[in-house]
């Protein structure tokens, strides 16, 4: 087990690659809109959308999944139970991701209705071979999770990244037109995720990692995989049906189809990268306190378990409140800054306030599947998803595009309200968090103001960039000084973090 220091360690150093990957991509985000242009990344967004729902299919409830039963075969010290469960993860994986390519690559003029631009299915076609090795890599990942070897786990998906930034960039120089850029961005994509699972299944071998006959393992392994696959399968399903829904809904509302495509390039393309900075931060809070959940788990530690849950519900709610008025302040600038687009700049600083739902449902939810609750969080996931196809499909001609952005405030709202009940019924120890939680909320709206009059003084004075990183400075600066003033965010937690192993 973890010491507290180690926790907050690791997840520090797990953040920092996790940062650097991001940034890295976003970087690469940049670049393709600008090549692309918001059409180009209207076709790419769309035919990576459907694609994803594939990857979700075949493998999106596998590593958490693999690494739950790890750490707790490892806690019954049965080490064949371990490797058979990885042998009857990567089974599953493979009975799932072959059939599904071959009856789709070969088969795919009986599919050219999932998309409502017919230049996306060759795109999707060029992504499709990727679902196989990319299933295989997930159940490595849930390894190197159960095990806690972070390190690899960081370093191989870095690699990834950077690998694909390369290819991009590299082949999209080169484009002839807005869909041979696609295309080309599609190629990186498939390199970049086989690079990432050769070197891993490599390393798991050299590393003593061992395969056994998995025909005990398969029922334990399914009967928890399924509801998280489910679920995630259902939410990529929801984004493919929004991503197609949203312009439908806008065209009806009286944009043009080319119109409709760049809203929709604008919104997922360019502002959804930013506004999901909170994933990146607490994905990496997830990655290191969810296998420590589960080890208190099966090991009957509930003060501990509790003490856990609590840190992670606090941590993530300070993320949120620190981002969100940096966001709101900064949004608009960084949009004409980083993607020559004032809309997306818009879109940032208006849909900023989604972090905070959006942030509770992702910690709730991995919180809860790492202590055996899958079924509910796929029962509370559906219904959410209602609200959000709901806004999704009336509101556009209201408010356009933000009905995508409501809809996901609305759904962010009932499922983490659903998760924390459950978590709050089912801990055998009190958990305490709402006096912190309302106390932190109340640092948001002045520290919105004192950025919105800063940056008000100075945006006739400063360059862009300038501009943006001083009210990014300040906005920040006055929430973490705020919060320690008020005593929702603890000096011991820095000291934690900082102190040397």
């Amino acid at each position: 087990m973890l010491s507290k220091a180690n926790i907050y360690q690791t997840a520090v150093y797990v953040t920092v690659f996790s940062v650097v990957e991001k940034f890295l991509g976003f970087l690469y985000r940049i670049i393709l809109s600008r090549t692309l242009g918001s059409e180009g990344m209207g076709l790419y967004q769309l035919a990576l959308s459907i694609f994803a729902v594939l990857i979700t299919a075949a493998s999106s409830g596998i590593p958490i999944t693999v690494s739950r039963l790890i750490t707790k075969h490892r806690a019954e010290k049965n080490k064949n139970a371990e490797q058979s469960t990885i042998t009857a993860a990567i089974v599953s994986t493979l009975v799932f991701s072959v059939p599904v390519f071959i009856i789709l690559f070969f088969g795919h003029k009986w599919f050219d209705f999932l998309f409502s631009d017919a230049r996306c299915m060759s795109i999707f076609l060029i992504l499709l071979p990727s679902l196989t090795f990319n299933s295989i890599y997930s159940v490595i990942r849930g390894v190197f999770w159960g095990n806690k070897q972070f390190m690899p786990y960081c370093v191989i998906d870095l690699i990834e990244e950077i690998v694909m930034i390369v290819a991009g960039v590299l082949l999209v120089t080169n484009m002839t037109s807005v869909l041979d850029g696609a295309q080309r961005a599609a190629f990186a994509i498939i390199i970049s995720y086989l690079f990432s699972f050769s070197i891993s299944f490599v390393y798991f071998f050299v590393k003593g990692g061992r395969l056994k006959n998995p025909r005990s393992q398969f029922r334990p392994l399914l009967h928890s995989a399924l509801p998280i696959t489910g679920m995630r399968t259902s939410n990529s399903l929801i984004n493919s049906v929004i991503s197609l829904l949203l312009p439908a809904r806008l065209i009806a509302a009286g944009f043009t189809s080319q119109q409709a495509m760049s809203e929709l390039g604008v919104a997922m393309g360019m502002s959804m990268p930013i506004l999901s900075i909170p994933a990146t931060l607490i994905g990496s809070l997830s990655l290191v306190i969810v296998p420590e959940l589960a080890e208190n788990f099966y090991n009957s530690r509930h003060a501990k378990l509790r003490d856990n849950i609590e840190k992670a519900l606090k941590v993530t709610v300070l993320i949120a409140a620190i981002l969100i008025p940096f966001l709101f302040v900064t949004g608009e600038d960084m949009g004409v800054f980083l993607f020559s687009d004032a809309k997306s700049g818009e879109i940032i600083r208006n849909a900023s306030f989604v972090l905070l739902p959006m942030s509770f449902t992702m910690i709730t939810t991995s919180i809860l599947n790492s202590l055996g609750y899958e079924k509910y969080t796929c029962i509370y996931f559906f219904v959410s998803a209602a609200a959000s196809l709901l806004c999704t499909y009336f509101l556009p001609s209201v408010i356009g595009v933000y009905a995508l952005f409501v809809g996901m405030a609305a759904s962010g709202i009932i499922s983490s309200a659903l998760n924390l009940i459950l978590i709050i019924k089912k801990c055998k120890e009190k958990v305490r968090f709402l006096k912190h939680t309302l106390l932190t909320l109340a640092g948001i709206l002045p520290i919105i103001l004192l950025g919105v009059l800063l940056r008000n003084l100075l945006v006739n004075y400063l360059p862009l960039y300038l501009l943006i990183g001083v009210c990014a400075a300040v906005t920040v600066g006055a929430s973490i000084l705020f919060y320690l003033a008020i005593g929702t965010l603890d000096p011991k937690w820095l000291k934690t973090i900082f102190k040397k192993s």
